[in-house]
């Protein structure tokens, strides 16, 4: 917030336009417009997605960031078409490669799934299925997709959990889940996904419940095949860290709303809304011995009842009476940074 700002108040919301003509750009690999995901339940409906709108390009790592309960996840299972009833998406669209996925049948939607996109899953434990042995599952994707045989997808899993950093493939791809550690079974999952080479891969939390050595190994694997295969990386996390370790580009998000989107380098030098630089205040820095973390205070809303104007005012500090009757888009505040706060104006 500007000194300006701060003497003479928020400036009014301009009638700008709507915030998916700002960031969801038609030459992206994904652009995501204005996708709304709810769940109908006895308490109200939930509006887990509530206009999100973001871009990737072509061999990109974006990071989709913040606190559990934003709607991260669900935004991350909209973009596969996997949200189950009571869940559906009744606006927006999901334009990969030119194509809106929306507008898709759940057919053409498997032989997208697993072959142009990939999913890497939250628990890996619960994904994988406890009845197979490793190398039956890390095939599938190439018998399903390639028309691959038995015999020879199997050497081919073996081939991918090396790739992948399992050591001596060639004796564990008859192991179950069971007898993989969690790290082993998370690196089996990417194996998973990457055997069609994705054009997207889509990694929910993948290094969640990892202790911090493996979580290093699996993030330095996914950077690494980005750049190997020219893979483009939608990482979902609610840390900043790892979003500032690999990462091109950040969406913020919050109550399901993407509140603030641009480039690493600008989002960490210069946090444009009050909720990233809450996020960054929480993130320890090695070269400060004596920092003081501060917590945002509060938690994120019902999202089946969240307050009027933006969301985030309950819990901000920079919060006056405007920001509870204006509702703030997301606008551009400098070259390609975008945020949804009433402090911030262009004009």
């Amino acid at each position: 917030m500007s000194q300006e700002q701060q003497e003479h108040g928020p400036r009014s919301a301009p009638a700008g336009v709507e915030e998916h003509e700002l960031i969801a750009r038609e030459d992206a690999l994904l652009s995501v417009e204005n996708l709304h995901t709810r769940f109908d339940t006895e308490t109200g409906t939930v509006r887990a997605a509530d206009g999100v709108s973001f871009g990737i390009d072509e061999g990109e790592i974006v990071g989709l960031v913040g606190e559990s309960g934003s709607g991260k996840s669900v935004t991350s299972l909209s973009l596969m078409r996997l949200i189950q009833d009571p869940g559906y998406i009744p606006q927006g669209s999901i334009n990969f490669d030119g194509e809106d996925l929306l507008e898709k049948s759940e057919e053409e939607m498997r032989q997208l799934r697993g072959d142009r996109i990939s999913m890497v899953f939250q628990e890996p434990m619960s994904a994988l299925n406890p009845v197979y042995d490793i190398g039956w599952q890390v095939g599938e994707p190439l018998r399903v997709h390639e028309d691959m045989k038995m015999a020879a997808s199997r050497q081919r899993s073996v081939e991918l959990m090396r790739q992948v950093g399992i050591p001596s493939p060639e004796d564990r791809v008859e192991d179950y889940p069971h007898q993989f550690s969690g790290g082993m079974r998370q690196r089996a999952m990417i194996a998973m996904a990457l055997a069609n080479e994705p054009d997207l891969l889509i990694a929910d939390e993948p290094t969640t419940a990892l202790d911090v050595t493996i979580e290093a190994q699996i993030l330095d694997l996914i950077r690494d095949l980005n750049r190997e295969i020219g893979m483009a990386v939608l990482l979902v996390t609610h840390d900043l860290g790892v979003v500032a370790e690999v990462c091109d580009r950040v969406a913020v998000m919050y109550a399901g709303r993407i509140v603030e989107y641009a480039d690493v380098k600008s989002l960490f030098a210069d946090p444009r809304h009050p909720y990233t630089k809450g996020l960054l205040s929480c993130v320890p820095n090695p070269a400060e011995a004596d920092q003081e973390l501060e917590p945002i205070g509060g938690e994120v809303p019902n999202l089946a009842n969240t307050p009027d104007g933006c969301h985030f005012a309950p819990r901000c500090p920079y919060e006056v009476d405007e920001c509870h009757s204006v509702d703030p888009k997301l606008r551009e505040v400098d070259e390609n940074h975008y945020a949804a706060c009433i402090w911030e104006d262009p004009q």
